[in-house]
């Protein structure tokens, strides 16, 4: 690791980001960045986070404490996964291929993106021993989604996450003409169609099926076999109906506050889809997180896990595949610590007992 990687970990994510600033383009940056509108959601899903204090025990014997834990039976050593963010060589050469090595090397799992800058083929030969899901959109054709599925799990990726958040395109406020426009050697080969050497995502992301249903999720565990976690689940009642439409699991998401402006945070949201799948499925969340307090907090209101979008982003434009660890490490770190310190030695003895909401 570099000499300036090294005094940026492990303070906080904020001095974290900061670099990352630094060291980006202003394209990459202002993508990697923005939020929808006045990215006010954006904001709220960090913030949100913050409403909830500790309330730790004492006297309890923290001489051993484990982060370990399982998710959908893949175990990994700390609940903290490496969420699916496109064009990730936007801050760094190898892009995706880093990020891959680095998820492996601590042990987590990378879901990857449809709009990733490197195939699910590339990425598989680069982390041939890390667990990975792919994350996709259904498309109006089917039989190319189809494809991308089988793909997928050919070459080793042991879940679909299928996001459910594309009805409409988003417009970027804080991107110029309020879409993006990468660098022309950017090649998208998971999202084009066969043959297809465009550049432009917007483009690609237009072809995203805005009629699907959740009658439409199973097709996903009939094409590829594998379990369908769903991602951009805001609200208890649609969370049952995914679970009766045959869900793994449920990903409760806003997107990072990228699609749509005044959503609610997901922290605000978490426990009623918790109490809505009533152990049926495992349910996981993104967005804001930004230390292993985080982390905890999102523990003991249900959450099996957490996902990591923009700050696994900060570590790869830091120091590469370095970064993303030193970053995943960070975290992983914090968490154990704030077990300790909350009396809880085992990540499934977190509840809510541990937090105190705002009033």
């Amino acid at each position: 690791m570099s000499d300036e990687a090294r005094r940026v970990f492990p303070p906080t994510l904020g001095e974290l980001e900061a670099a990352a600033e630094a060291v980006a383009s202003r394209e990459a940056w202002d993508y990697i960045a923005h939020g929808a509108g006045h990215e006010v959601t954006m904001r709220a899903n960090v913030e949100a986070w913050q409403r909830y204090s500790l309330r730790p025990r004492v006297l309890r014997d923290m001489s051993e404490v484990r982060t370990a834990t399982t998710v959908l039976g893949t175990p990994v050593t700390a609940p903290v996964l490496v969420a699916p963010t496109a064009m990730h060589r936007f801050l760094h050469d190898e892009g995706e291929l880093a990020t891959a090595r680095a998820a492996a090397r601590v042990d987590t799992i990378y879901v990857v993106s449809m709009a990733a800058t490197w195939s699910f083929e590339d990425i598989a030969v680069a982390a041939p021993d890390g667990a990975r899901w792919a994350q996709m959109y259904m498309l109006r054709d089917r039989g190319r989604t189809r494809a991308l599925a089988e793909r997928a799990r050919d070459s080793g990726c042991t879940a679909i996450v299928a996001s459910v958040d594309g009805a409409a395109v988003p417009r970027r406020s804080r991107l110029k003409g309020g879409s993006l426009v990468p660098p022309d050697s950017f090649r998208f080969p998971n999202l084009a169609a066969p043959g297809d050497e465009t550049s432009d995502i917007m483009a690609l992301v237009s072809d995203y099926d805005t009629a699907v249903t959740f009658e439409d999720l199973a097709r996903f565990t009939e094409w590829s076999g594998l379990p369908v976690v769903v991602k951009g689940v805001m609200r208890g009642d649609d969370a049952v109906q995914c679970v009766e439409a045959g869900a793994a699991a449920i990903a409760v998401s806003n997107h990072g506050g990228r699609t749509l402006d005044g959503v609610a945070a997901t922290a605000d949201v978490l426990s009623e889809v918790v109490e809505a799948v009533d152990g049926r499925t495992e349910v996981y969340v993104d967005g804001g997180i930004r230390s292993g307090v985080d982390v905890l907090r999102a523990l003991c209101l249900g959450a099996r896990a957490v996902m990591v979008g923009r700050p696994v982003l900060w570590g790869l434009a830091v120091d590469g595949e370095d970064g993303v660890v030193q970053l995943l490490h960070h975290l992983a770190d914090e968490l154990l610590r704030a077990m300790a310190l909350c009396g809880c030695d085992a990540v499934d003895r977190l509840g809510p007992d541990v937090l105190l909401a705002a009033r």
